[in-house]
């Protein structure tokens, strides 16, 4: 159900790198063409975000003023004219701003590109919907556009308790792969509880589970969410000839020798290109498409942090994140 559209809103703008988040009245914003404007209820909190309000992020090219959030799950009001794939009183979720001068979900309204969208799950709240698309769509990328993990591949997941981890390691289980994922020892229930066999990385070293686990021949598909010396143990831990190791955070300096030594080869992914280009938009709804397909199938469940925020204590939620006390996708409830 829709309800009037006021003339202005209230949103969280970020004035200056370093500085809390501004709660303040803004003009709501008007339809382009190809947009939807929705009410948002709901706005998932990345790391990116954090990093993006101290100032920690260039290669989101954030240009202030700016109103942060990637994530959200709304209401579709009104659509430009033409759009015909949303209507109003449609439930919608994506990564749809936040970076690159486009405005994000940390504000009532939002106008935003379609393309960028799909139909929220049925089956969840829209908290849950909105923790769900930056994640979803890193590991995605990885497994599928990347790696293109098949039935019966032997697929390790590092980081599997992690956002983007528990989200692959799903992924790679309805995929049909055999799924292993790194922790530490008390995050073993959880990614067990996923459908993954849990390593802690901290008891074993890159030799020990390769051996234990591929008989030393090494894993199929290797997904990095961890960056540094982890994407260094993904090189040594890659399949001989066939091997194939993707990361979301290969920004550091590596030395490829272990990679090449065992003939395997290497992706890169970074999601926020098509926001930041304008280019593949609609591969990104797409991919939210998928994720709610699989929701609804129950092949996916994201794990949300019980804290309640509303959109005036945005920098209590941001604090949570940044100091690494979440525990699961932090949440801010927009509509009241």
């Amino acid at each position: 159900m829709t309800h009037a559209i006021p003339a202005t809103m209230q949103a969280a703008v970020l004035t200056r790198f370093g500085a809390p988040l501004d709660i303040t009245d803004i003009e709501t914003p008007s339809l382009r063409p190809g947009q939807v404007l929705v009410r948002i209820a709901a706005s998932g909190v990345n790391p990116l975000d954090t990093k993006i309000q101290a100032g920690n992020a260039a290669h989101a090219q954030t240009r202030l003023p700016a109103i942060l959030g990637m994530d959200m799950a709304g209401v579709v009001e009104s659509v430009a004219p033409g759009e015909t794939r949303f209507s109003p009183g449609d439930e919608v979720f994506g990564m749809s701003g936040g970076i690159g001068g486009v405005p994000g979900s940390l504000a009532q309204f939002a106008a935003f590109d379609a393309d960028l969208l799909a139909h929220k799950p049925r089956t969840v709240s829209m908290r849950e919907a909105a923790a769900l698309p930056l994640i979803f769509i890193t590991a995605w990328e990885g497994l599928v556009d990347r790696a293109r993990v098949q039935p019966g591949q032997k697929v390790l997941i590092h980081g599997g308790a992690g956002g983007v981890g528990h989200v692959a390691v799903q992924i790679a289980v309805a995929l049909g792969a055999e799924v292993y994922a790194t922790g530490s020892a008390d995050q073993k229930t959880v990614i067990e509880s996923l459908g993954a066999t849990a390593i802690d990385y901290r008891a074993q070293e890159v030799e020990q589970y390769v051996q234990q686990y591929t008989g030393g021949e090494g894993f199929d598909v290797i997904y990095d969410t961890v960056g540094g010396a982890t994407l260094d143990a993904s090189f040594a831990a890659a399949r001989r000839y066939l091997g194939h190791v993707v990361s979301c955070l290969g920004w550091g300096v590596h030395k490829l020798a272990p990679l090449s030594f065992r003939a395997a080869s290497y992706s890169g992914v970074f999601t926020l290109l098509p926001l930041l280009t304008g280019q593949e938009r609609a591969r990104h709804g797409r991919i939210m498409a998928e994720a709610a397909r699989m929701v609804d199938a129950g092949q996916l469940r994201v794990l949300t942090d019980t804290h309640h925020f509303t959109l005036e204590q945005v920098n209590q939620a941001h604090a949570l994140v940044s100091e690494a006390q979440a525990r699961g996708k932090v949440v801010i409830d927009i509509a009241r």
